[in-house]
């Protein structure tokens, strides 16, 4: 039985030290300032990307793999006998699903029997970092490529994730609202809770204070997983300080079997902006 080799893009957060401790493979996403394309995570720290972000947003842009970036991968690693999951951020917010099925289709004409499962996360941040983690953890148990897809199968219809946003300014970048709406909104100093469900994002509701936001979703998962024990992620886009503040109150308030910080990739900060605050979590 063969391997199974786990791959993720740059927007599931994880660590370095986690992917490395799981053996999991990330492909960066790209991110582009100035004319320059940068690889999120290895030519760009997020810290350099969010000054970027702040200092110039209408320079900064992002960009999801390109095949290749794919096809070499997943050729290295079914040369080396491998079965290979790559799990990606959601299909409906990313063309990273489409991009990576393309290049699976590639391989398999050029290494017949390589065996490559392409699953849509239906996430994004560090909801989809947990789904990773998992499947790795299967693999780590020699389970075959079956037995990882199931689990990770498992995990994604568990995870979730809200976030509190710092501003709205950004968030037209996503098309769903026009930028002069997401300026107003700034200039009122609205904070807009918000969550990914079904592969989408969703409004939740909106605050006149970050402290407030924190503590309407606190409430929330509080209400939906009580005294149960919980794996959980908080998330930050470059306010480290008070993600350290976030994660002692989820330490007072929650069973955790697993609780770490992380930063929120840029290539999602792009479009929710600088002193973000989210949890990830699933039971």
């Amino acid at each position: 039985m063969k391997q199974v080799c786990d791959i993720t893009d740059s927007v599931a957060c994880l660590t370095h030290e986690q992917a490395k401790k799981h053996k999991i493979e990330i492909v960066p996403m790209k991110i582009l300032y100035n004319g320059i394309i940068y690889r999120d995570g290895i030519d760009l720290s997020s810290k350099e990307a969010y000054r970027f972000l702040e200092k110039s947003p209408d320079s900064f842009s992002t960009a999801p793999s390109n095949p290749v970036d794919y096809i070499d991968i997943f050729t290295e690693k079914a040369r080396k006998g491998y079965d290979i999951l790559c799990i990606t951020v959601s299909s409906q917010l990313s063309t990273t699903y489409n991009v990576a099925r393309i290049a699976a289709d590639n391989v398999k004409t050029a290494v017949p029997d390589a065996q490559i499962e392409i699953l849509d996360s239906a996430n994004a941040t560090a909801s989809q970092g947990f789904i990773a983690m998992e499947a790795a953890k299967q693999a780590a148990q020699n389970k075959d490529l079956a037995s990882v897809l199931s689990t990770a199968k498992r995990i994604k219809e568990r995870v979730k994730v809200y976030l509190v946003l710092d501003t709205i300014e950004h968030a037209y970048r996503t098309g769903r609202i026009p930028k002069i709406a997401s300026q107003m909104g700034s200039v009122l100093g609205v904070k807009p809770l918000i969550t990914i469900s079904d592969g989408v994002v969703h409004f939740v509701s909106a605050v006149r204070s970050s402290n407030r936001g924190i503590s309407k979703m606190l409430e929330i998962i509080k209400r939906e997983v009580g005294g149960n024990s919980v794996h959980m992620a908080v998330m930050h886009t470059d306010v480290s300080e008070e993600a350290n503040n976030l994660k002692k109150k989820v330490e007072r308030e929650f069973n955790c079997t697993e609780l770490f910080i992380t930063e929120v990739s840029p290539v999602i900060g792009y479009s929710i902006g600088r002193g973000t605050l989210a949890l990830a979590y699933y039971q």
